[in-house]
């Protein structure tokens, strides 16, 4: 009997040691920064579609971290050409209006405190006279 009861005993052992796994997010899963959770929880409040399907919020996520990764990316470029340490509204700007697929997705934007895009008319340019020859 001691035998037997001995071998119960590890056994009931070796199912109490199993490990919990801890709970991972569906950010990590999917190893992005977004919070894939957050934006499921906006797309089914939004009521943009009756239903939404578990892949649909990752994939956002996916897009709008790429996309924001770009223009930090192009932010951070123009700040350090104007050997600045932060990004400031002006760089953002300035990033994607010198960027032609930005400027295709982002054209009619207005970005605040930013300014203007440096860019002179060509009718305001003075025409150099031709030198007779």
């Amino acid at each position: 009997m001691a035998g037997r009861q001995k071998a119960m005993r590890s056994a009931a052992s070796k199912k109490k040691k199993k490990k919990k796994k801890k709970a991972a997010s569906r950010s990590s899963k999917a190893g992005l920064l977004f919070p894939v959770g957050r934006i499921d929880r906006f797309l089914k409040a939004g009521k943009f579609a009756n239903r939404v399907s578990a892949g649909a919020p990752v994939y956002l996520a996916g897009v709008l971290q790429y996309l924001a990764s770009e223009v930090l990316d192009l932010a951070g470029n123009v700040a350090r050409d104007n050997e600045k340490r932060r990004i400031s509204p002006r760089h953002i700007q300035l990033a994607l209006k010198n960027d032609e697929e930005f400027t295709k997705l982002l054209g009619a934007v207005t970005i605040p405190n930013s300014g203007v895009p440096p860019s002179i008319h060509v009718f305001l340019v003075p025409v150099k006279p031709s030198s007779p020859c």
